[in-house]
């Protein structure tokens, strides 16, 4: 048994073409492409597999099994990135004020026209009724409109907090 065995004939052999091509883009990859690289690295390595075993499919075949599989990789990874984005708690990153919603205090002036300011922490927020309520009402945030707290009375709260 002869171990002539040329470069060019070993790196074009199919299998150890594909294969080589997956380190390679699987490598790429590793520097920062968004994970495009990865799923076509895959598709390549599901070449290795399909050259194994259909040995008789031309470079053709391959390139377009290649194709084929990288196509639908890459679009079943966009289409699952969609859906958990859709799926995810919005975000309250760089918006702090969104915690403020749920805050509960009682208001230390009254509201005219449903207008006024309330005092939480260091800060003095514009606040907003439906309707006026006088000093000592209990309230809660229910929402952020800009920079205006909509407020909304409730039934009972011991003292401000966060809850």
């Amino acid at each position: 048994m002869s171990w002539d065995l040329n470069v060019t004939e070993f790196l074009f052999y199919p299998p150890h073409f594909w294969f080589i091509l997956g380190c390679l883009l699987l490598s790429a990859e590793s520097l920062g492409a968004a994970g495009y690289l990865f799923w076509l690295g895959l598709s390549a390595w599901m070449v290795v597999l399909i050259s194994w075993l259909l040995p008789t499919l031309g470079w053709f075949g391959l390139w377009s099994c290649f194709s084929l599989c990288g196509l639908v990789t890459v679009l079943l990874w966009y289409y699952g990135q969609q859906r958990s984005q859709h799926q995810s708690m919005p975000s309250g990153l760089n918006q702090p004020q969104q915690q403020l919603v749920g805050y509960r205090a009682i208001l230390s002036s009254n509201l005219s026209n449903g207008i006024g300011r309330l005092q939480i922490g260091d800060s003095s927020w514009r606040v907003q009724a439906d309707h006026v309520l006088p000093a000592g009402t209990p309230v809660v945030v229910i929402a952020i409109e800009g920079n205006t707290l909509r407020l909304q009375a409730v039934e009972h709260v011991q003292g401000p907090s966060s809850s």
